[in-house]
């Protein structure tokens, strides 16, 4: 018919919302690449001068910043460094006179390798919170998970590490204050290297986690499909694990990926702390010896991941609302 039209595609408002996300995320992170490489350069000290010493003459400075291109205006510096991070070359490390790309692939699977176990240990706890304080809304036990995870979530990283240090490191000696990984180590070195930063982290997740896991489920509670299946005998862990949990994956994985991005900012205390050899700890050694390129790379792994995990939780809170879905 002449007049009919086509019927819109099952995904369309969602791809364009999805895509807007997307765009919103790249010039997010364009804006950031802008703040690092001013910041960087606002720090006090002089990179040529921190790699030829003290004792260099100013015309030895001079001929190292002009072939670090250090003497080349602000603009044209920047332009440069970000067509090779986007090229996939951040250039070489000042102090170490080696590839930034290869230092970075040193460090970078150890942090990967803790923020994973973080999120093993505490994505389970957080579920078990979460469901169990749902499922006794308004009860004692409600009350008290409501007041455990809100002290976790008030508590910072660094503090609760120094607790944990105290406690079961000089107190107790259970575990060591320094993360040494053996080369080979056995599944007991492992677990014992890996106890603390692990249990440190986890706890941040945890109590978000848990409290946006137990938001979800309430809500879900509220819907009437809940009161129909309650009045037709269904078992209250039956209704949860297979109603309620099945409608409230969107919101769930939706915090999930929120809970989990902020694993990479409490990663640069842990590792600081620890001793752990990560690439958070690597920027934090980077600023310290004024590495201009790897601290600029270092940060922008950081962000981009971080705005990642925020473009998927995004995405999922997107296909998981019908209305958003279908446009």
């Amino acid at each position: 018919m002449s007049g009919a039209t086509a019927p819109r595609p099952a995904l369309g408002g969602a791809a364009r919302l999805i895509a807007k996300r997307i765009a919103l995320a790249l010039l997010t992170l364009l804006l950031v690449s802008v703040v690092i490489f001013t910041i960087s350069g606002l720090l006090p000290g002089d990179a040529a001068q921190e790699v030829l010493g003290q004792g260099a003459t100013p015309d030895q400075v001079a001929a190292l910043r002009h072939e670090m291109g250090l003497d080349q205006p602000g603009p044209v510096r920047y332009v440069r460094w970000l067509g090779a991070i986007v090229a996939g070359d951040p250039g070489t490390s000042i102090v170490a006179n080696k590839p930034v790309a290869d230092i970075i692939s040193e460090r970078l699977p150890n942090t990967l390798t803790l923020a994973a176990l973080s999120a093993l240990f505490a994505v389970p706890f957080a579920f078990l919170i979460g469901i169990s304080a749902a499922i006794r809304r308004g009860g004692k036990l409600d009350r008290a998970l409501n007041i455990m995870t809100l002290s976790m979530v008030a508590l910072p990283e660094f503090l609760i590490a120094t607790i944990a240090v105290l406690i079961l490191s000089v107190k107790l000696l259970w575990l060591p204050a320094i993360t040494l990984v053996p080369q080979d180590p056995t599944p007991a070195q492992f677990a014992r290297a890996y106890a603390m930063p692990v249990l440190v982290l986890g706890i941040g997740v945890i109590a978000q986690l848990s409290r946006m896991i137990r938001a979800a489920i309430i809500s879900e509670l509220d819907r009437p499909y809940v009161e129909m299946a309650r009045l037709k005998g269904v078992q209250p862990t039956r209704l949860i694990f297979r109603h309620v949990l099945p409608n409230a994956v969107g919101p769930i994985v939706n915090a999930m990926a929120l809970s989990l991005s902020n694993l990479f900012g409490g990663a640069i205390i842990v590792e600081t702390i620890f001793s752990y050899p990560g690439l958070a700890s690597l920027m934090v050694n980077a600023v310290t010896s004024r590495d201009m390129p790897l601290l600029q790379a270092c940060a922008m792994i950081f962000c981009a991941t971080y705005l990642l995990l925020v473009l998927i939780a995004d995405t999922i809170a997107i296909l998981a609302n019908p209305r958003l879905r279908h446009g």
